[in-house]
């Protein structure tokens, strides 16, 4: 009797050996993935980042990146004024890598004024020119022939020189706009109430004067927004597609970041009940889905679902 009870338990023990080697097999095969995935940030990594860490972020410039089958277009993303790449993309960025995609990021705009981290203060169209070089590299880097741009602010809106004026028309396929300062700013009615009192001719002279054109450049009826939109909003080639809150209160009227020939998106639409600012798309949930949303799938009708809402700022 002892003879078969023996063998009984080497049998057991044989099997319980061959599940525990199956069992680590299989998270060998599952854990390599989840330990390369980059780790989605929010509001505390963009304010760390914004003095630590203001030329890189998690999942973006791995210049050893080359496209798939899956995901052939790399992705650039364009920061907005006021901050840095590393501020900007804590989110996205991480969540672009994670999916498959070859992402990258640049800071633009520097003066003496930024501190290294304060971008978009610049004339806006050197700026489009660093972004034609930037572009030019991703593309010399991955052998892809075109790019998907995503930018907040200013950035979904200097883009739109670049492809206009310095070639990009036949670079970029999808143009993201989030909350972009297309068309200029009231800056919730100050340039109204300035151009009333005669006083936009100073306040432009000053913004120049201390190194900040990129802002003057914003204001609504600006000689750079009637050169960028003056004969038309969009050219042919790239598809444009701009994400927009109603509580905008950078961009005002938040309308005005609509561009005829695009598919122009209100937050709200989708979900009502989110009440993020301008600011705060950087990290939106719903923000963030349509944009993956268009680069990828790009299903009709698509609706985000209503969950973490991003600062209502």
């Amino acid at each position: 009797m002892s003879q078969p009870s023996t063998s009984r338990r080497r049998s057991r023990f044989a099997i319980l050996c061959s599940a525990i080697v199956a069992a680590l097999a299989l998270l060998g095969a599952t854990a390599s993935p989840a330990g390369a995935a980059y780790q989605v940030g929010g509001v505390p990594e963009a304010l760390v980042n914004f003095v630590f860490s203001p030329n890189s972020v998690a999942g973006a410039n791995n210049w050893r990146c080359k496209p798939t089958a899956a995901h052939p277009t790399p992705v650039v993303l364009v920061h907005a004024t006021g901050v840095n790449l590393g501020t900007n993309w804590v989110a996205l960025a991480p969540m672009l890598a994670n999916a498959g995609y070859c992402v990258y990021a640049f800071n633009y705009g520097m003066t003496w004024l930024s501190a290294g981290r304060v971008g978009g203060l610049g004339d806006i169209r050197s700026s489009a020119s660093a972004m034609r070089s930037f572009v030019d590299r991703v593309l010399s880097s991955t052998g892809a022939s075109k790019v998907d741009v995503v930018g907040h602010s200013q950035g979904g809106m200097m883009p739109n020189y670049y492809i206009k004026f310095l070639g990009g028309a036949s670079k970029v396929r999808t143009m993201v706009g989030l909350s972009p300062s297309n068309h200029g700013t009231t800056l919730s009615g100050v340039v109204t109430l300035g151009a009333s009192l005669n006083l936009i001719g100073f306040a432009n002279a000053v913004l120049w004067g201390v190194g900040v054109p990129g802002l003057q450049q914003q204001m609504v009826g600006s000689s750079f927004q009637k050169t960028l939109f003056g004969s038309g909003d969009t050219v042919p080639g790239p598809r444009y597609v701009v994400i927009q809150t109603k509580y905008d209160k950078v961009v005002t009227p938040y309308t005005s970041a609509f561009l005829s020939g695009a598919e122009n998106i209100t937050i709200q639409d989708q979900c009502p009940a989110d009440t993020v600012g301008h600011v705060g798309m950087f990290a939106d949930g719903p923000t963030l889905q349509n944009v993956m949303n268009e680069l990828g799938a790009n299903t009709p009708g698509f609706r985000a679902t209503c969950t973490g809402y991003g600062l209502p700022l």
